[in-house]
């Protein structure tokens, strides 16, 4: 008798997953397209003073705006958790990461009790109290239910909620995993950092003449 061969299939993949905040993006490149109208026509009918203070402006306004709307974002994979936040970029292998929360904001606490908060994932107070309210309706009108109507479907959360709990389940997967092992990894993000800067100190001199 010939013993089964053991499998080689390999182990399952899990598509990546990112999340982002619709309403920030959408408020934020209409910002951005505002002053961008707002400042070509300082630039273009301005005199020399206007046209300097408006390119500074732009400079210190703009990647601000985008800093803080379309630049946020997290990334979750089987091996680790990439936070992009308006000024940092911070990866963290699963192995790192100790516990999502989301209060007020959503965080990641990682070894050592250090603390990201996760800009993309905003937390609605006014969705977790809606998804409080039918939770309780739900489970009011809950009784013994026969056929199709047997099973009430899950309990509603609100969107952070949800999203947190799809990321402890991809954390949970990765348990032990040798390539989700590993240190955080913080990178500051200089493309941002440095026209602002210039723009926050050509601005303070324009209006200071």
């Amino acid at each position: 008798m010939t013993r089964p061969e053991p499998s080689t299939s390999p182990r399952p993949q899990y598509a990546e997953r990112s999340y982002r905040s619709p309403a920030a993006l959408v408020g934020g490149a209409l910002l951005i397209l505002l002053g961008l109208w707002l400042g070509g026509d300082a630039l273009l009918r301005g005199t020399v003073h206007i046209k300097l203070t408006a390119l500074f402006a732009l400079l210190l306004g703009v990647p601000l705006v985008a800093a803080f709307s379309l630049r946020p974002l997290v990334r979750a994979n089987e091996d680790r958790l990439l936070v992009r936040n308006p000024f940092r970029t911070i990866t963290l292998p699963w192995s790192a990461v100790d516990e999502l929360r989301a209060h007020f904001s959503a965080e990641v606490f990682v070894s050592g009790g250090t603390k990201y908060q996760l800009w993309a994932i905003p937390v609605s107070l006014r969705q977790r109290k809606k998804a409080t309210r039918q939770a309780s309706r739900g489970a009011a009108a809950d009784r013994p239910r026969f056929g199709l109507n047997a099973d009430s479907g899950p309990v509603p959360k609100a969107m952070a909620d949800q999203t947190l709990a799809e990321l402890r389940e991809i954390k949970e997967r990765a348990t032990g995993r040798e390539t989700a092992q590993g240190e955080p990894r913080v990178r500051w993000s200089y493309a941002i950092l440095a026209p602002a800067l210039v723009g926050a100190l050509g601005l303070a001199v324009m209006l200071a003449l």
